[in-house]
């Protein structure tokens, strides 16, 4: 397991809602790569929910969507935009809970097009929701002028 750094701080007016650690509104999601894996284990608050107690949907979602743009971009070493996200609700998320799990990888990769799978757990490690992501992705060059994609060996610190 390693550590991923968000090479994305060093940009002015970066306030991605997903991933950065200064939006005060936003989900502030931290990643680790393990094996094919991109992870992240994140905590749900109140400020998030939508029943009572329950994680609003859209999080899930948003949260899932995120993960996967990080597998784009660390696995596969370009950037990339969501084009479809088909989300399967399987079990409520208590907003009280400690922590929730979130685990992505890439399924399959066909020119630009990459499927993720996504999968969000709660703390008892039982499966919440699941994603598949389709993404387009772009050529490195194009990610690098258009997308300010640093390059991989940034989200590592080499």
């Amino acid at each position: 397991m390693r550590k991923i750094l968000n090479p994305y701080t060093e940009v002015e007016g970066y306030n991605c809602f997903g991933c950065s650690p200064d939006n005060e509104s936003g989900l502030q999601m931290q990643f680790y790569e393990d094996g094919d894996f991109i992870c992240c284990d994140w905590q749900p608050t109140r400020a998030f929910q939508g029943y009572k107690n329950v994680l609003h949907g859209g999080i899930h979602t948003t949260l899932m969507d995120e993960i996967a743009s990080w597998v784009v971009q660390v696995k596969l070493k370009t950037s990339g935009v969501t084009y479809k996200l088909e989300t399967k609700f399987i079990k409520p998320v208590n907003v009280n809970e400690n922590t929730v799990y979130l685990k992505a990888c890439l399924k399959e990769q066909k020119r630009n097009i990459a499927v993720i799978d996504v999968f969000l757990y709660n703390e008892k490690a039982e499966l919440c929701s699941q994603t598949t992501a389709t993404y387009f992705t772009f050529r490195e060059e194009q990610a690098r002028e258009q997308f300010l994609y640093p390059g991989v060996e940034k989200f590592f610190g080499e």
